[in-house]
């Protein structure tokens, strides 16, 4: 149910949930409008605020599973693949790839921000929270400051991490050692230099990796339309 309230002269929409609570209808989708130039993330004011990466820069790949059937829950969940993030969380990330380059590589991308709604089906398919956080307590995915990724090489060929994305076993785990050499180093490769950009490990999944300090984030269920 909708009501209109006139304040001031100025017509307010508010929507009444089903517990008769009063909240702002408000739209929350995010802009996915791209830029015709790359932007300058240093000149971003805002730190807390969601931005598009692609806006940022032309040098990740991107692979946006949810935004394909390509996923463990086997349908498009992510109308386009755009990836957005905080706006601190892509200085950091910008840094990281930035390295990453400058040997030959860079990051690859599978996810990045995560309406909490998807959250929502996610746990529904895997209510395991050594894989997929908890939607009651929301994930640093839901707040911005988490990302999927792997590395690719100067030729785009993706390297071995041992495990494909979302594996769900002991394999995909930073503490499994039973793995080549080659793997492992792969892996200590990508972790090091995370580290040393501000980010940290989730400690059952390779390919994860939060912002320090995200966790006291919001959680947010902002979803966004396709700007083509």
């Amino acid at each position: 149910m909708k009501k209109t309230i006139i304040l001031f002269g100025i017509p307010l929409l508010f929507c009444f949930t089903s517990s008769l609570t009063l909240v702002s209808c408000k739209s929350t989708y995010l802009d996915s409008k791209k830029s015709k130039v790359l932007l300058d993330i240093t000149k971003e004011v805002d730190s807390n605020a969601y931005v598009n990466l692609k806006n940022y820069s032309n040098d990740f790949v991107f692979d946006m599973k949810y935004a394909t059937n390509d996923n463990f829950l086997k349908e498009k969940v992510y109308p386009c693949a755009e990836c957005f993030l905080r706006v601190k969380t892509v200085k950091s990330l910008l840094e990281a790839n930035k390295t990453f380059l400058q040997q030959g590589f860079r990051i690859k991308l599978y996810d990045c921000y995560r309406p909490k709604a998807i959250q929502k089906k996610m746990f529904q398919l895997v209510p395991d929270a050594n894989f997929v956080a908890n939607p009651k307590k929301g994930s640093i995915h839901n707040r911005g400051g988490a990302v999927d990724i792997s590395l690719v090489d100067s030729l785009g060929v993706e390297v071995n991490m041992g495990t494909k994305f979302d594996f769900f076993g002991e394999e995909a785990s930073h503490n499994y050692q039973n793995l080549s050499d080659e793997i492992l180093a792969n892996r200590k490769f990508l972790k090091e230099i995370m580290l040393q950009n501000n980010f940290k490990i989730f400690e059952s999944e390779w390919w994860h990796y939060n912002l320090n300090g995200s966790n006291n984030d919001e959680v947010s269920n902002r979803k966004w339309r396709c700007a083509d």
